[in-house]
């Protein structure tokens, strides 16, 4: 039944809130500044809110002001203040507040209801929703508020549940609603909001630069100390928030934030670029625009550094619109909603397009050349999106639609291609092989960075993820590989890449926020920007396991080595080489050694003397000297619910090829070798097997692995310890890539990933003619019949790569 709120209802519902002080607050403090700057702010932030610069009337603006002024009057008609709620399915009264698991769920829908107030307000503001400017709306918003600060989000309340909500979720929309809606509220309501925001976030809640108040989560914080200072009228209170900013600016050595190579922690041990740092970037890009131009504008010049960020840090991660699953946190359980099935939460194409916006967002506040890169690098990632067109992204916001929108209808912008190169990203123990036609990043963990996050009852079997995770996605194929339903159906055993042992874990095993991490060191590898050797120290997971997993990373394909495979779990020990998601339906060939496999499921195979595989549509696989390899086609059906509580309980079913090498039960000395070549045909992968000098492996063993590929001028090795390999003899635990030149000269990367190195000296067996460049960290040199340099103390490097260029002999 459709609710209309009658007068008469409008100030029964009011009194309460009247009666507990709505009449009786005190003026607002502050410095006094003219009335006309606070109205320009709430003008600015009312124009941020709502977005600008497109017609109500064409598409997708259109349908999506209609569903908003549709889900306006549904939560309109179902609105009923109670004592313990505002509207029946959303109670927030909890029988035993405190900060268990159930708490959390009563503070969220605490902020449910403010979130539900927002989409009012938002649709009463909003042209062509059918709503706008309706006088019943306004009075049901205005009822909703007062009802909730007599009720719950008072200055006499005490938190329970999650702080975020009460100090992030539910302040950030009721001061969003005040600004969309100041023009119905009275001062005195007004003054009572501001007070409730005070109590939940007073000035000491971004005191200190610790705790909850750093990363993404300050500038949360600063975002709701400032908009509280301008629905108020409160100056001193923006200039704290402006102020409590420049702590997000510099670069960390630890911990939560930004750092020097690109990488972007938080919860102090999770790499969280996709979703906290998208956070971060949209909450910077909002209040840098707010306050330009402005008594309170941003001129930290720190500030750069998160300009900086977009390309160094952001960019990496984004590939045809998506950002990449592994630095994304437990945001990649989100699936299907349970309260809302037609819902999407997220997946990687949806929360990348969310930061494409925030990119333009940003570039309004960077130099002329900035933005016009950016603005390019989105208009090609928009452009390239044809697995998940952004403009139909049923979870983007219509502001963040309008402002992709208008890059991509500026003729002026010319798209810009994928960047190619690779990084590494130590801090984060993360990297990016990035080349013209694919795309594929490695996750790993060490003693600073988690195997995998859960909490609040989210990604509750990513366990694995860390273990030397290699995605990888095509230019125009395989761009749904972890979209289509991966998460909730895939065997969380068998993620591509790892090296795992079959060993039942429990749920959320190891604790929650990223609490286990594994005691080992060498994790990391060295880089020229193009090509990269990568080495991985694994322990397992409530495991036993142990190996040693390296990635040479190169211009048509990825070298994986694995050795050293031991493990006392009494379960199999796997590592594995592909496992593609083929979707509901899919029937992809897989050819091996020129044999066309049964497409039907289920089925499997051991495939013996295997001298390489190929993928329909996918990917070539070469194993160097032939292998076992186990292969299978099967079905799995899984529930979004299975690995996120929160979300739907509905089946799913997707098909997957996998193929993986069986260590066996109890392996004592394991070892794997494969090429993955994304992109390449069958022709393809059977002349690189056929090729059998085109990749030399110098090493696979516990003590270092190593490859060389004539070719290319390119060794790598991956010195576990000290040793001899190939013609490469280092004194201590290093990682070293060398490429030769046509032009006479060499490049040597080398990196101390185990951040202890105080001395290392590495000789290269080669006629070295002279040394033309070297960083200070290279304390001698020697050259002629061989090449040798002395570092000095690497323990400072933080892993980075230590680069050498030379003319050769």
């Amino acid at each position: 039944m459709t609710h209309v709120w009658s007068r008469r209802g409008f100030l029964a519902a009011t009194g309460a809130a009247l009666a507990l002080g709505l009449t009786a607050s005190p003026p607002l403090t502050g410095v006094a500044l003219a009335a006309d700057e606070f109205t320009a702010l709430r003008a600015k932030w009312r124009t941020l809110l709502l977005g600008e610069g497109f017609s109500p009337t064409a598409e997708p603006f259109r349908t999506k002001l209609a569903e908003l002024g549709s889900r306006a009057a549904e939560l309109r008609a179902t609105m009923a203040p109670a004592t313990g709620s505002l509207w029946p399915d959303a109670v927030w009264t909890d029988p035993e507040p405190d900060t268990d698991q159930e708490s959390f769920g009563y503070s969220a829908k605490m902020n449910e209801n403010y979130s539900r107030l927002l989409t009012m307000a938002q649709a009463y503001s909003q042209p062509g929703t059918g709503l706008t400017g309706d006088a019943a709306l306004a009075a049901a918003i205005v009822t909703g508020l007062d009802h909730m600060y007599a009720r719950i989000y008072n200055e006499g309340q005490t938190r329970y549940g999650n702080w975020w909500n009460w100090q992030i979720g539910a302040p950030q929309a009721l001061l969003d609603t005040c600004v969309l809606m100041h023009d119905r509220l009275t001062t005195t309501q007004l003054a009572a909001y501001c007070r409730a925001v005070d109590h939940f976030v007073p000035d000491s809640a971004i005191g200190s630069y610790t705790g909850t108040s750093t990363g993404a989560n300050r500038v949360d914080l600063c975002r709701v100390v400032a908009l509280r200072g301008v629905v108020g009228d409160n100056s001193a209170k923006i200039t704290l928030a402006r102020n409590a900013l420049s702590p997000v600016f510099p670069y960390v050595t630890s911990g939560d934030g930004l750092y020097a190579d690109g990488s972007f922690v938080q919860h102090s041990s999770v790499p969280y670029t996709g979703t906290y740092g998208a956070v971060m970037l949209g909450g910077l890009g909002m209040l840098f625009a707010l306050l330009a131009g402005s008594t309170w504008a941003v001129t930290d010049p720190n500030r750069q550094i998160v300009l900086d960020a977009v390309e160094n840090a952001w960019a990496p991660f984004l590939y045809n619109g998506l950002v990449m699953d592994n630095v994304s946190g437990r945001g990649m359980s989100r699936g299907i909603s349970t309260t809302d099935p037609k819902q999407i939460q997220a997946d990687d194409h949806l929360r990348g397009h969310g930061i494409l916006a925030s990119i333009v967002l940003l570039g309004q506040g960077a130099g002329a050349a900035e933005n016009a890169r950016w603005r390019g690098l989105v208009k090609g990632w928009v452009q390239r999106d044809y697995y998940s067109p952004p403009m139909s992204n049923p979870s983007l916001g219509l502001v963040s639609l309008a402002r992709l929108k208008s890059v991509a209808d500026d003729t002026s912008v010319t798209a810009l291609a994928e960047p190619t190169g690779h990084r590494l990203f130590p801090s984060m123990a993360r990297a990016t092989h990035r080349r013209p036609g694919w795309a594929a990043s490695i996750s790993m963990a060490d003693k600073r960075i988690t195997y995998y996050e859960t909490g609040n009852g989210e990604n509750l079997r990513g366990w694995h993820t860390g273990s030397g995770m290699l995605s990888w996605w095509g230019d125009t194929y395989g761009n749904g590989q972890y979209s289509d339903a991966f998460w909730p159906t895939v065997d969380p055993y068998r993620l591509p890449g790892t090296t795992t042992s079959r060993k039942v874990l429990a749920d959320a095993a190891g604790g929650d926020w990223g609490a286990s991490k594994p005691d080992v060191n060498w994790v990391g590898g060295a880089t020229d920007g193009t090509r990269a050797a990568i080495g991985q120290y694994l322990k397992g997971l409530q495991s036993t396991l142990l190996a040693k997993k390296s990635w040479f990373c190169l211009d048509d394909s990825v070298v994986c080595l694995g050795a050293g495979i031991k493990c006392t779990d009494g379960t199999p020990v796997e590592s594995v080489v592909e496992n593609r998601n083929l979707g509901p339906g899919g029937t992809h060939a897989l050819t091996v050694d020129g044999t066309v496999k049964p497409v039907g499921h289920p089925w499997s195979e051991t495939l013996t003397g295997a001298g390489w595989a190929h993928i329909g549509g996918f990917a070539g696989y070469v194993f160097p000297g032939g292998a076992t390899v186990k292969a299978l086609r099967e079905e799995r059906t899984g529930r979004w619910s299975d690995i996120n509580r929160s979300m739907a309980t509905t089946p799913i079913t997707r098909r997957y090829l996998t193929l993986w090498a069986d260590h066996g039960t109890n392996p004592t000395n394991g070892t794997y070798a494969y090429v993955l070549m994304p992109g390449a045909t069958t022709t393809q992968t059977a002349a690189r097997s056929a090729d059998t000098g085109w990749v030399q492996i110098l090493a696979n063993t516990d003590n270092q692995q190593g490859i060389r590929v004539p070719s290319l001028g390119f060794t790598g090795v991956n010195f576990w310890f000290g040793g001899t390999v190939g013609t490469l003899t280092a004194s201590a635990p290093c990682s070293v890539m060398i490429t030769e030149k046509s032009d006479g000269t060499a490049v040597i990367c080398v990196s101390d990933p185990m951040r202890m190195q105080t001395a290392l000296t590495l000789t290269w067996n080669r006629a070295v003619a002279s040394v033309i460049s070297k960083p200070p960290t290279v304390t001698g040199t020697a050259t002629g019949s061989s090449l040798s340099l002395t570092f000095g103390d690497l323990s400072g490097t933080f892993g980075a790569t230590q680069k050498v260029t030379v003319r050769l002999g």
